[in-house]
């Protein structure tokens, strides 16, 4: 129960890692805020909470909408009295040769995938610095430091994601709160399966992947339990990857 009491809000949360995160945390104790843009499936990852005997709550928020992310926060503190956690975890994942990219699909990506992480954290932070405490996650990517050509806008967002974790935990230690990422590799989500579309993609991922399988949502979970919970009391600025080994990889193992 490391996060017992704690009130913990949960972008993207619907779904995916997002979803994950938002059941682990309350099965951790913590009263979870379950938002997204899918109402009805945030709805059911709130229920499912509850169910089982955890505390929390669905609240609809776009988070490339600054007012949005303002409300949820307000909404949080209104029902729970404070804001412990933020986990920014809001993306979404355009596969395109760059040639083929629309103006429309980057700045769809930017507004959710990095300006949306800082509207996230902005809003989170400011009813932070009024408590004196508080822990933001920001959910990256080994992308934040190695490239996909078909999912570039995805790419240059994970990138600006670790620098602004840095920023922020820069920014905001005086006051006590802290500020990490968490990177996934390859993990078994509905994004996840985009990128190993077929057999071959599938072998070209786990190829570069030294444990030789994907991830499953819970093990990123674990990891952002631990960054928000006391546990992690002297660690900011951090980004901790959960990629089963591929970043210090460089060279393709055989894979069945």
């Amino acid at each position: 129960m490391r996060l017992k009491d704690k009130v913990c809000i949960v972008t993207g949360a619907a779904q995916g890692i997002g979803e994950a995160c938002a059941l682990r945390f309350a099965r951790e104790g913590a009263k979870v805020v379950v938002s997204d843009i899918q109402d009805g499936k945030g709805e059911g990852v709130a229920a499912k909470i509850r169910k089982d005997g955890g505390e929390a709550m669905y609240f609809s928020c776009d988070v490339s909408k600054k007012s949005d992310c303002d409300d949820l926060v307000a909404a949080a503190v209104e029902a729970y009295g404070q804001v412990d956690v933020m986990l920014a975890n809001a993306a979404i994942l355009i596969a395109k040769d760059f040639l083929d990219l629309t103006e429309e699909d980057w700045n769809n990506t930017l507004n959710v995938n990095l300006t949306g992480f800082f509207y996230a954290g902005q809003s989170a932070a400011k009813q932070m610095v009024k408590q004196g405490f508080g822990s933001i996650v920001n959910m990256s990517s080994v992308n934040a430091v190695m490239a996909i050509p078909v999912a570039l806008p995805y790419t240059v967002c994970k990138g600006g994601v670790l620098q602004l974790t840095k920023a922020m935990a820069l920014s905001l230690a005086p006051h006590g709160i802290r500020v990490n990422a968490v990177g996934p590799g390859t993990i078994a989500t509905e994004m996840g399966k985009t990128m190993m579309a077929d057999d071959a993609a599938r072998r070209r991922v786990l190829s570069r992947t030294p444990l030789g399988r994907p991830g499953e949502p819970d093990e990123v979970a674990s990891v952002c339990v631990f960054l928000a919970s006391d546990d992690a009391s002297y660690v900011t600025g951090e980004t901790v990857y959960c990629d089963g080994g591929r970043l210090p990889q460089n060279y393709p193992v055989n894979v069945d």
